[in-house]
């Protein structure tokens, strides 16, 4: 029932924020309050603008394929995080889009919920100022901030929106899934 609750008032938080889940994501599969790992549910963040730094959600990304919903593993930024469902490996990606206000260099961090359902390789590609890097995650580690965000490093990005972050399922285990929730940027001084 404590649970329930939580979740409960969790789910009113965000429906206060107006986030509206993404139009091209296939809707979740589990009952809402059905978790597996309860004593992550405190780690949700379910405003990403309450975030330090630009911050873009699922809901901001642009996704090639089929992705679906989840709330099954908290925890997540903002209403849940998407999973590629298994499938269609090396065909999906998740792309982030950020609008930098001024050139500089910012530390970019992933969210993304752990467990060993999920993919131990799963690439993200940075484009930056000074060309692409492509990093693999090993998505069933705690990540390092907030049990929610890991560092990717530290990469220069021009005013505007010429940059980008892109979670893709290419080459992850097909018994695994690949997972996307926010990308986050903080400006290095």
């Amino acid at each position: 029932m404590k649970l329930f609750l939580l979740l409960a008032s969790l789910f009113a938080q965000i429906s206060c924020f107006g986030i509206d889940p993404h139009p091209d994501a296939v809707p979740n599969g589990h009952k809402p309050g059905e978790v597996d790992i309860e004593a992550n549910v405190k780690f949700i963040v379910p405003d990403p603008a309450s975030l330090d730094g630009i911050v873009l959600d699922e809901t901001d990304a642009v996704l090639v394929g089929k992705w679906q919903y989840s709330t099954h593993t908290p925890p997540y930024v903002g209403i849940g995080y998407l999973h590629d469902m298994k499938s269609g490996k090396g065909e999906k990606s998740v792309s982030w889009h950020p609008d930098f206000p001024e050139f500089g260099r910012y530390e970019v961090r992933i969210s993304h919920c752990y467990n060993v359902r999920r993919a131990t390789n799963t690439p993200v590609t940075i484009r930056h100022a000074k060309g692409e890097t492509m990093i693999q995650i090993n998505q069933q580690e705690v990540p390092e901030h907030g049990k929610l965000f890991r560092s990717l490093g530290v990469f220069e990005f021009a005013k505007g929106n010429s940059g980008t972050v892109t979670i893709s399922n290419e080459g992850t285990d097909p018994k695994k899934v690949a997972i996307a929730d926010a990308v986050q940027f903080l400006k290095v001084d």
